[in-house]
């Protein structure tokens, strides 16, 4: 029942927003409603239709927390109508999902309220995943909700746009920690699958909605070899293939085949294309590097950036040698990054500069805020 209740949490917290406004105190009413639904239903029985019965006792908590005199002036200030007729039971999430990411937030904001308000994470949850003060997650969450008060924000295939950013961050961060001493936060990277998974059943002809779960899905999957027993970074050429999740490989390249099949090409589908590749090959002798050299000038194209060119590098190295990846190198506009001297160093190393090579995995290594990395990238400097 617990997951349940977790599942249908943001649905009806988006629904009764929709209706009656007031982002703090329909949270507190839908609160109300899962206590009440935790406490009755082990008792009474689940009712016929779960969603409309929570959507109806929030919005009921909602309108007498109006009728208050603390509630009256709150809506005075936010302009709520109480009353206003029945709640739909309809599916809500994407419309809160767009309100936790709307463009007046923060990336920081709305990464830390869609993952409080959507993602069911408590403040504390939140902020051990990402190494921060509790404090520090709570007043993003509370300039956050004090922001979006009173906004008005449709939900429409493109403002996905945005939450798929923000499902993408949340992604990223969980897969590869940006500081910290472990590599990966598995907390994050499943939360992130959760809320696509959720995004996808309720925009099902999205093709990017599609791609970025299948990325997900297909990144994923790699996770159980990137550690070996001590917790160090293991690189994908070294990884141990048959530690790979194949359900989630399978999933996920049947899900961008299809996808690509039926709908316009774009970023996240294309990045899914180029995981699915590398999913697809059972040695790292056997990775099909020109197909993904073709899909990382695909890439390119659509998103110009120093991160999108920097792994099409390692792609132009891996099918034209390294020299031709480091003439391509000194063109990236990432100056201190650690992942540039990283790729470096190995480029180097390949070319056989094992001198060159050393000295750029230690300085990758003091740029790195993630100790699994520092780890790996100063354990590379010594073995070359």
């Amino acid at each position: 029942m617990n997951e349940l209740l977790r599942e249908l949490a943001p649905q009806v917290l988006g629904a009764v927003v929709r209706h009656h406004g007031g982002f703090d105190e329909c949270e507190d009413a839908v609160q109300e409603a899962l206590l009440a639904a935790s406490q009755q239903w082990p008792r009474d029985g689940m009712p016929d239709n779960p969603r409309a019965w929570l959507i109806t006792v929030a919005s009921r908590r909602r309108t007498e927390m109006w009728r208050s005199d603390t509630a009256r002036r709150r809506r005075e200030e936010a302009d709520v109508a109480p009353d206003a007729g029945p709640v739909p039971d309809t599916d809500d999430t994407l419309t809160l999902l767009v309100l936790c990411c709307h463009p007046s937030l923060t990336r920081a904001s709305q990464v830390a309220l869609t993952l409080r308000a959507v993602g069911g994470l408590t403040t504390a949850e939140i902020a051990r995943a990402y190494l921060v003060p509790e404090a520090t997650i709570a007043q993003r969450i509370s300039r956050a909700k004090a922001r979006i008060r009173g906004v008005g924000f449709e939900a429409s295939p493109d403002a996905a746009g945005a939450v798929l950013q923000v499902l993408y961050l949340i992604f990223n961060e969980g897969y590869t920690a940006s500081s910290g001493e472990a590599l990966h936060r598995v907390e994050l990277t499943a939360e992130a699958i959760r809320l696509a998974r959720l995004l996808r059943r309720t925009l099902p002809g999205n093709g990017e909605v599609a791609g970025l779960l299948a990325l997900m899905l297909l990144t994923d999957a790699r996770r159980p070899a990137r550690t070996g027993p001590d917790g160090t970074l293991v690189p994908l050429e070294e990884q141990d293939r048959v530690r790979w999740d194949t359900g989630m490989i399978a999933e996920g390249t049947g899900l961008i085949t299809e996808t690509l099949a039926r709908a316009p090409i774009g970023p996240y589908q294309v990045q899914a294309a180029i995981a699915a590749v590398h999913g697809e090959a059972g040695r790292a002798q056997d990775t099909d590097w020109p197909q993904i050299l073709a899909l990382y000038d695909l890439l390119l194209a659509m998103i110009p950036g120093p991160m999108v060119a920097l792994n099409r590098i390692v792609a132009v190295a891996m099918v034209h040698g390294p020299a031709a990846g480091l003439t391509e190198l000194d063109t990236v506009d990432l100056a201190g990054h650690h992942r540039v001297d990283a790729v470096r160093a190995h480029l180097l190393e390949r070319a056989g500069d094992l001198e060159a090579a050393a000295a750029a995995y230690r300085l990758a290594a003091r740029r790195t805020s993630s100790l699994p990395e520092r780890h790996y990238l100063e354990k590379r400097g010594r073995r070359v």
